[in-house]
């Protein structure tokens, strides 16, 4: 499942999105905002995304949409399990998930435009992770400093 969400400053893109992956036929579900709300935070967003993708993080995926994108990878990487990144291309996308096996994409309303974004989701969606020696070596060494902290 991909659970999507955005503050106010990405709520268009958002919206633009759902319709993407509603033709596309890909299931996802809409973790708010649900209406656009200029007094809304991006953190509660996502949180909502990245809690919803750590329950099952094999199956699941996030993304997430912000002015700059990078408030709601801040706030995604507090929550264990979970590697949010942020793509402002469909390089970006690809590399994160077949080199560094991000579960959580962020995507920045304000240096990204609908078409662009669709594509760097698209790409996203397609990649997977490589599973190369070196990387799952690294993914590992986060997983286990994460196990550092409560």
């Amino acid at each position: 499942m991909i659970y999507i969400g955005s503050d106010h400053r990405g709520y268009n893109l958002k919206e633009y999105l759902k319709d993407y992956l509603a033709k596309s036929k890909i299931p996802f579900k809409d973790v708010g905002n649900h209406k656009f709300d200029p007094e809304d935070d991006y953190p509660d967003f996502a949180f909502k995304v990245a809690q919803e993708v750590a329950k099952n993080p094999v199956e699941n995926t996030g993304v997430m949409i912000c002015s700059s994108g990078l408030g709601m990878v801040v706030a995604a990487n507090k929550v264990k399990g979970i590697r949010a990144g942020l793509a402002l291309n469909e390089w970006l996308a690809q590399h994160g998930r077949e080199n560094d096996d991000l579960n959580v994409l962020s995507l920045a309303s304000d240096q990204t435009d609908f078409s662009m974004a669709e594509k760097i989701l698209k790409v996203w969606l397609e990649s997977k992770f490589n599973g190369g020696e070196k990387y799952q070596r690294r993914v590992e060494k986060i997983k286990e400093f994460e196990k550092l902290w409560k």
